[in-house]
């Protein structure tokens, strides 16, 4: 009988061992109890049942007290573990640079495949995008009308006196002048940066003075780089344009000697500097213009 007035104590010989011998007249501590020794069994009375019920009801609050604390210091230790998590002050992405659209043509007559802005992520040509370049700038309906205005001042010139005047020196002197500049960007800009592994582009800076976008433009003509993205001397122009005048010599019969074919070699370079020039410099033109027309 667990819930009761009274505990019966079943067995005798073992009444006076733990744990009932709280209620028990036994022996004296110590005293081995023989078997008819006499036992004087006395019933005491069990709590009232309140009173049970209200340590029951302590123990189990003492119980989840205890749990409750375990838990709060195993997550005070799993909180000091972890890192806070870094909270950035502004999270909104940075806008991505603005890249200008380059116009196919500077100035409207001047071929502009090939520039490209030094801003841009560095990815090399292949050979095909090189000779599709050349090409471009080589037969670009622009082409035309330069090679012809070029053909009157060597006319007033009277530059290769065999050609001689009248519309037949000025035929010829005007198809010369398209042969040089479509042989020097199938040279300069195709077959020898393909060969040589070098990039025909020219990359725009488009910011800083004028001084110094200006001698950075002049010396692309020296300084370009390679299909890996490292500076080299430009191989390319030099002996590009280096075939293009020795190729020249077929179709020019005055100037032949070495000192014609140096100041030959020496124009076209130049030409591309002035180039490299006029493209750095048209999109700031351009938004000049704009301004003042609006």
């Amino acid at each position: 009988m667990i819930f009761g007035t009274a505990f019966n104590i079943p067995n005798p010989e073992t009444a006076c061992l733990p744990p009932f011998a709280w209620n028990l007249n036994c022996p004296p501590s110590g005293a081995v109890a023989q078997k008819g020794y006499p036992l004087s069994v006395t019933t005491t009375p069990v709590l009232p049942s309140k009173l049970l019920w209200s340590n029951v009801r302590l123990n189990l609050l003492l119980v989840l007290a205890l749990s409750v604390g375990s838990l709060r210091a195993q997550s005070s230790t799993a909180e000091a573990a972890s890192p806070a998590a870094v909270v950035p002050a502004d999270s909104t992405p940075a806008p991505a640079p603005v890249i200008p659209v380059e116009d196919k043509r500077a100035y409207g007559v001047l071929p502009n495949y090939r520039t490209a802005e030094l801003a841009t992520p560095f990815k090399p040509l292949t050979a095909k995008q090189k000779m599709t370049i050349a090409a471009k700038d080589s037969f670009d309906g622009a082409v035309y009308p330069t090679a012809l205005v070029m053909s009157v001042i060597y006319q007033a010139q009277d530059s290769n006196p065999s050609f001689g005047q009248g519309f037949k020196g000025y035929a010829q002197r005007a198809g010369t002048a398209f042969g040089d500049q479509m042989i020097g960007n199938m040279m300069t800009e195709g077959i020898m940066p393909t060969a040589l592994h070098e990039d025909p582009r020219y990359f725009r800076i488009g910011e800083g003075s004028f001084g110094h976008r200006l001698w950075y433009a002049m010396r692309q003509t020296i300084i370009t780089k390679t299909d890996s993205n490292k500076k080299t001397f430009n191989f390319a122009e030099w002996t590009g344009n280096s075939a293009a005048v020795a190729i020249s010599n077929l179709y020019y019969q005055d100037g032949r000697t070495w000192q014609d074919n140096v100041q030959r070699l020496l124009v076209q370079c130049g030409t591309d500097t002035l180039s490299n020039v006029l493209k750095e410099f048209w999109p700031d033109v351009k938004r000049h213009f704009q301004k003042k027309k609006n």
